[in-house]
């Protein structure tokens, strides 16, 4: 399903990579929905990181989405419009296979598309109650949010430089680099989040999810962390290691506690 059947806004074509969309995977009597957001550096999104995880959360018993966002060339800010869009139109009941609006609307991503799901979760609004487009008078914050070794800053010496180049070009304006370093963003407002690590990553360091889960200590809000002592990058559910595997368990019992299944 398209989040902008007429175009979406800075579209620089009409091809698919221009136009954001979400692939629908309901669960049957569903009381909520999480959008996944693969990552790739914002050069291309991971299919490993998309259907897969999708379905792992149907057999929760959670409708999930998994989100076409524009990646390179184009640029911020249009994978946040995208996800921001995504939220709205879910948590409006507007979305394909859905046949009411569901309770709560999170969001989960890995590296790169980490980094758009902490961007959702510090940068968010309301929603336009006179907007003449329905979708947009609804609230684009998530009710929580999943992070899978992340990308959350782009100042370094943490930062995955390919990602931060990718989203803002070569020579970033300084202050747009500090307000998409999200572990400056938290506020007691951030959805509750839940992140996972290893400790070896080497293309995404741990102290980006150690940087966040320290920011939204300071701000007391609700985060589960989990790092665990070896594994690289890029492992989605990790099905190879039945150590780093269970993260899958810890979350779904967590998004549990947080009222998305019973």
């Amino acid at each position: 399903m398209e989040l902008w059947p007429e175009g979406a806004p800075h579209a620089a074509g009409s091809g698919d990579e221009d136009r954001p969309a979400i692939t629908a995977y309901p669960a049957p009597g569903a009381r909520s929905a999480v959008i996944v957001c693969p990552g790739g550096g914002y050069s291309h999104r991971a299919q490993h990181e998309g259907e897969p995880i999708a379905q792992w959360l149907n057999t929760l018993g959670v409708s999930a989405y998994v989100l076409r966002y524009r990646v390179a060339p184009y640029r911020y800010p249009c994978a946040l419009l995208d996800v921001q869009r995504a939220v709205r139109t879910v948590r409006a009941g507007m979305a394909a296979g859905q046949a009411e609006a569901p309770e709560l609307v999170g969001v989960l991503g890995f590296s790169a598309g980490g980094h758009l799901t902490a961007t959702a979760g510090t940068h968010y609004d309301n929603g336009d109650p006179v907007a003449e487009d329905p979708i947009e008078r609804h609230s684009c914050r998530p009710d929580a949010i999943v992070l899978c070794y992340p990308v959350v800053t782009l100042q370094d010496p943490y930062a995955h430089a390919g990602s931060r180049t990718n989203l803002l070009g070569e020579e970033p304006d300084p202050e747009l680099v500090a307000s998409l370093s999200n572990e400056t963003q938290v506020t007691p407002d951030t959805p509750p989040t839940f992140l996972w690590h290893t400790s070896e990553d080497g293309a995404v360091p741990v102290e980006n999810s150690l940087l966040f889960a320290g920011a939204l200590s300071r701000s007391a809000v609700p985060f589960d962390l989990h790092v665990y002592d070896h594994g690289g990058h890029g492992l989605g559910l990790a099905g190879d290691d039945s150590h780093i595997a269970n993260w899958s368990d810890v979350c779904g019992k967590w998004l549990k506690t947080r009222g998305f299944y019973s």
